[in-house]
């Protein structure tokens, strides 16, 4: 069944800066593919690789240099080049672990354990808020739009001043939360009043209308609700924006996901799983009633989960999923027509990455292709079942189990099996990502490669080299 396509507003790309942040000549060419997506603005998050300057210097990334003031602008005019509008993504309350895991920081978190959420009854750390968000914006000469984030935000209410402030007579951790939220939004309306101001709606679900009408955030803030499953609930949704709506909230946003929600590590995003999601977001918007106004919806990649967890996909080889959503929601459907226009744009056989195929090299619309093919010949390696379960196959369980290698018995004949077979293996992990590393280098610094390695590589050769070392030692001691 086909849906309207996505109603008149902005289509951001979620650059998701936390993780692998790329090189700034790749983050030039992602802008112009981007565009020619079908994409009109960006949703940047910067987090550490903002140049923070002052006492916020502490928040810049130490393993890759942060991205100069020069270049900041410069992602300004390339974007703007294509008629493109940047919206900063700063976090203000929830999911500040880059800013509160630094030592000098802890005592403005709202618990000890919690790396992510800010004491929201402390000055200092709104004085810290305000100044991050100065920062910002003054490195984005007419700003039209901020997003605060403030998602996220858990044990809430659960710290020492929180408690105290919580236990006079009426007040909720609700009130607590909107509270903070509003203070930060005065102040960027009182120092940028024409700067329109856009935050995650999912702390304030549970809330009722008159929770929210009396904290005065009504005509602040613009809410995003943000859901990335292929499922989603298209009715509750809809009752949820139209909550917002009676709340005095009319101005509204959604946000889907093309790659960075399915699982905390995956490496090859799933197009299907990802198309289906907006499939449901145009269901929403053919679904809310006259008067709420629908402003645009932010394509998020999420290249974390946090600032504190592993990589997700990395932008190139999520392009595809991408493509075939930005192409869905701008034609309302997947249709045959719609995929042969999407593998045509990026000069593939497939929009899902797995079976992408296709010419040799990088299509003019697919800039790092060939590191994507290479991570997806990579992953198809790490996860076949040969590979991943080496340890379990009949020869090792058989005759290498830890039983033996504990007392060193092995039969000769078969160890050299079992070392043949998973030096062969290790070979050709060793071969791929000597091409992935080589791939990286040319679109994001060192230290992503070896991350990315490091944690989607090694837990699977580390098993292999074991197997292997220890046969050499026993053969050594058994063999004459």
């Amino acid at each position: 069944m086909r849906n309207p396509p996505w109603p008149t507003g902005k289509k951001l790309v979620h650059l998701d800066l936390k993780g692998a942040p790329p090189k700034i000549e790749y983050l030039h060419q992602l802008i112009e593919c981007f565009s020619q997506l079908g994409a009109d603005g960006l949703l940047v998050e910067y987090e550490d690789m903002f140049p923070y300057e002052g006492e916020l210097k502490l928040l810049q990334a130490t393993a890759q240099l942060p991205y100069s003031q020069d270049e900041i602008l410069s992602l300004q005019k390339v974007a703007e080049s294509k008629g493109m509008e940047i919206v900063p993504l700063v976090q203000t309350f929830g999911h500040m672990e880059f800013v509160l895991k630094h030592q000098a920081m802890w005592n403005l978190r709202e618990v000890s354990t919690c790396v992510g959420t800010l004491n929201p009854l402390r000055e200092d750390g709104l004085k810290l808020v305000m100044e991050m968000l100065r920062q910002v914006v003054e490195h984005h000469p007419g700003l039209k739009t901020l997003h605060i984030g403030a998602d996220e935000v858990y044990r809430l209410g659960e710290g020492d001043m929180s408690k105290l402030w919580l236990a006079s007579p009426g007040r909720t951790v609700e009130q607590l939360f909107l509270t903070h939220v509003v203070s930060v939004a005065r102040y960027i309306k009182a120092a940028w009043p024409d700067i329109t101001i856009i935050m995650w709606d999912d702390m304030m679900r549970g809330m009722s209308q008159d929770t929210l009408k009396a904290s005065g955030i009504a005509g602040l803030v613009q809410p995003m609700l943000w859901d990335y499953t292929p499922n989603l609930d298209v009715d509750n949704t809809v009752l949820l924006l139209e909550k917002y709506y009676s709340a005095g909230m009319p101005d509204v946003w959604a946000a889907s996901s093309f790659k960075g929600s399915t699982c905390v590590y995956t490496s090859v995003p799933s197009t299907h799983r990802h198309v289906e999601n907006h499939l449901q977001w145009l269901k929403v918007a053919a679904s809310l009633p006259t008067g709420l106004n629908l402003k645009g919806i932010a394509i998020t990649g999420w290249q974390r989960y946090d600032h504190l967890s592993v990589l997700c996909e990395l932008m190139p080889v999520a392009l595809p999923s991408l493509a075939t959503c930005l192409q869905t929601l701008l034609h309302g459907q997947l249709s045959p027509e719609v995929q042969s226009k999407v593998t045509k744009m990026l000069g593939v056989s497939s929009v899902e990455a797995e079976f992408m195929g296709g010419a040799s090299g990088d299509a003019i619309l697919f800039p790092g292709r060939t590191l994507a093919e290479s991570i997806v010949e990579l992953d198809a390696l790490l996860t076949s079942e040969d590979i991943m379960y080496f340890e379990k196959n009949m020869y090792v369980r058989g005759w290498f189990s830890p039983y033996h290698r504990a007392r060193r018995m092995l039969n000769p004949l078969i160890a050299v099996q079992i070392h043949s077979q998973a030096s062969g293996y290790l070979a050709m992990l060793q071969q791929k990502v000597a091409a992935v590393r080589e791939q990286m280098s040319h679109f994001y610094p060192g230290s992503t490669a070896q991350e990315w390695i490091e944690e989607h590589v090694s837990p699977v050769m580390a098993p292999l080299q074991s197997i292997i070392d220890e046969i050499s030692e026993c053969t050594v001691k058994i063999v004459p």
